[in-house]
């Protein structure tokens, strides 16, 4: 009786049932008629729905391309638009800034302006041959040697141990040891075909280790004139290293410092010959600054032979090249001088 009472009154006046509940009564008093009304009047507040935030018009279009399609029917067009609206236009793409050219701290010149350079003529006298002298300097294949890049060092190491891993430890060691020998059978038999050819011609012919080499440089040799210097040592004496050179020598009329390689493989590209290019500007340099040379030069050319006779492969370096490889070898250089 008393709960239906109280039911009519809240009715009949329903501002009454606002401030009832302002009042905080106790669940002792009226615990059942808490029960009553809490489905509806103390429940937990509406979840706001997040969805009814977003800009409807922005996405309109994003919406209906994904609802209207059962498959894709993306296309690039379609795409760029999605992303258009999802992440707003795509900014300007912006080249990557290259890595400033490293340059020698101690830079030299490759040609010396000091030096005063002969005519050079093809009634010369015979070419230079200067011994060489053991001394504390650096040769410059020493100098190419221990500070060779970590990825040729891999490829040569992976190289070695495949070799091993067909001929064994003694097998590689013959193997090696024969090619340095061909090398040098092959540097003195092109040394006699420039001092003696008739002499040069007739012992290529009966030694057969190195024929097939002489018959890959016959098409160079045709082009090679008025040879200054063989197996000759030069020394920079101001960078203070030296080296060995093969050959200075006129090739299709530009003097060079020409160098002579054996190899198995074809190579026929400048990138191919790995070092060799660095090896003839650092002598080219030499040269240059050497007192008991009395000509510069400018030029270089690496001659790759072939031991089964076919045409070998000569790259030809000109002056700028020469000077590109010239700053790289410097770099080397240094490398190889603060190690130690």
């Amino acid at each position: 009786l008393v709960t239906m009472k109280f039911l009519q009154l809240l009715s009949r006046n329903p501002g009454k049932l606002e401030m009832l509940f302002q009042i905080p009564f106790c669940q002792k008093q009226f615990p059942h008629m808490c029960l009553a009304t809490s489905a509806r009047l103390c429940g937990k507040k509406k979840k706001e729905n997040t969805y009814e935030q977003v800009d409807q018009e922005k996405y309109k279009n994003l919406v209906c391309s994904v609802i209207s399609y059962k498959t894709s029917a993306q296309t690039p067009e379609t795409i760029l638009e999605e992303d258009n609206l999802l992440y707003g236009p795509p900014a300007k793409h912006r080249p990557p800034v290259k890595a400033e050219t490293k340059t020698p701290k101690n830079w030299v010149p490759l040609i010396n302006p000091n030096k005063r350079a002969h005519l050079l003529n093809s009634n010369s006298d015979l070419p230079l041959k200067i011994a060489l002298q053991k001394t504390k300097l650096p040769s410059v294949t020493r100098v190419l040697q221990q500070t060779i890049s970590p990825q040729q060092a891999f490829y040569l190491e992976r190289w070695k141990q495949k070799m091993i891993l067909e001929l064994g430890e003694d097998g590689f060691a013959e193997y090696t040891k024969n090619l340095f020998l061909q090398g040098a059978l092959f540097h003195a038999a092109l040394e006699s075909a420039f001092l003696s050819e008739e002499t040069a011609t007739k012992e290529q012919r009966e030694d057969v280790a190195i024929s097939g080499y002489m018959a890959s440089v016959q098409h160079i040799l045709k082009d090679v004139s008025e040879v200054k210097a063989l197996e000759s040592a030069v020394q920079h004496e101001t960078l203070q290293y030296l080296g060995l050179v093969d050959c200075v020598a006129k090739y299709r009329g530009q003097l060079c410092v020409i160098d002579w390689k054996t190899s198995e493989k074809p190579k026929p590209s400048l990138k191919n010959t790995y070092d060799n290019p660095l090896q003839v500007a650092a002598y080219i340099g030499a040269i240059n600054h050497d007192a008991n040379y009395d000509f510069q030069v400018s030029c270089g050319l690496i001659v790759v032979a072939y031991k089964n006779g076919s045409p070998a492969h000569p790259h030809f370096m000109d002056p700028d090249l020469c000077s590109q490889y010239w700053n790289k070898w410097l770099l080397r250089l240094e490398e190889y001088m603060d190690r130690n």
